[in-house]
């Protein structure tokens, strides 16, 4: 960009200043993000067409200028070391979802005991992504104009390298704790979980009781059911010398067994290559033939290759 008078308008700008101590990306080379949301979440980006901005924020990002990055619900703010003395302050919004949505999208967790397993493991399984879009509540941004980006250099470019370098760094948060993603969506780690067990709790049977038994049985409260017992329970008490006749049958009937494939005694010779002379040669594979043909019968004859 140039000023009236012809010059750069940022001519007075260099190089970035030297960071000490800053936020360096892990990746030193290639493509940053690890775990398949901060890919998904940067390839989000670059899908936008945003150039060789992107380009620049990375190199940014390894180099630490990058001093602080924070993520709260609906926003990001960081602060990225430029060519002034002073780091440019940077903010990238992004709408949390209000509770009556996360709400919806808990009922959905917590139903399906495979997502709060991996949920509790401290995992995201890339079906959470199709679970949020049916819910009407996408994870990732389907087009740029849903970010809100600020920065306070002078360049009017949007993304500036320093809200791409933030972008970097903040797949790489991703990658350490993929809670942030949620958090930045308006539930943190704490309150998504304890919501999923309270939920999966409410949902579970009653644990069933029953009083003890034995000498004392009748002092003392009754206990809880646990292990097999859940499923025994409830079912009727059966006299033991009633099941002997049956205890060795099996409870359904066995499948018929499975037809067999009926091949020629030849088969395993067909497959096989020629023997070498050493060891008789072609010869031996015909005299090997009519042995095989004679055993396929039952016999032993003149055939017989001794």
């Amino acid at each position: 960009m140039t000023t009236p008078d012809g010059g750069s308008r940022f001519a007075e700008f260099g190089p970035p200043r030297r960071v000490e101590g800053g936020l360096k990306a892990r990746s030193t080379r290639g493509a940053i993000g690890r775990s398949w949301w901060s890919r998904r979440f940067l390839e989000v980006l670059e899908s936008f067409a945003l150039g060789t901005r992107l380009t620049r924020g990375r190199a940014y990002a390894r180099r630490g200028q990058v001093l602080r990055l924070d993520v709260a619900p609906g926003l990001v703010t960081a602060s990225v070391q430029g060519s002034r003395p002073d780091p440019y302050p940077v903010r990238i919004g992004l709408a949390a979802y209000p509770d009556g949505v996360w709400e919806r999208v808990e009922a959905e967790l917590a139903g399906q005991a495979f997502f709060s397993a991996r949920l509790l493991a401290g995992d995201l399984p890339s079906e959470l992504e199709e679970l949020f879009a049916a819910a009407g509540a996408p994870l990732f941004p389907a087009a740029v104009g849903e970010l809100d980006q600020r920065c306070g250099c002078p360049d009017f470019a949007v993304p500036c390298k320093h809200l791409a370098a933030t972008f970097y760094l903040l797949a790489e948060a991703f990658d350490a704790d993929p809670f942030q993603l949620l958090h930045w969506r308006g539930r943190s780690r704490g309150e998504l979980l304890d919501r999923l067990r309270t939920l999966r709790g409410a949902a579970a049977p009653a644990v069933p009781v029953v009083a003890p038994d034995g000498p004392g049985a009748d002092s003392g409260p009754a206990r809880p059911v646990a292990g097999a017992g859940r499923v025994l329970v409830g079912l009727p008490a059966v006299p033991p010398d009633e099941e002997v006749d049956r205890f060795w049958v099996s409870p359904v009937a066995l499948p018929d067994r499975p037809p067999t494939l009926a091949t020629g005694p030849e088969l395993l010779l067909r497959q096989l290559g020629p023997p070498g002379a050493a060891i008789g040669g072609p010869g031996l594979v015909e005299r090997l033939r009519r042995a095989y043909r004679v055993f396929g019968r039952g016999e032993a004859g003149s055939d017989d290759p001794g």
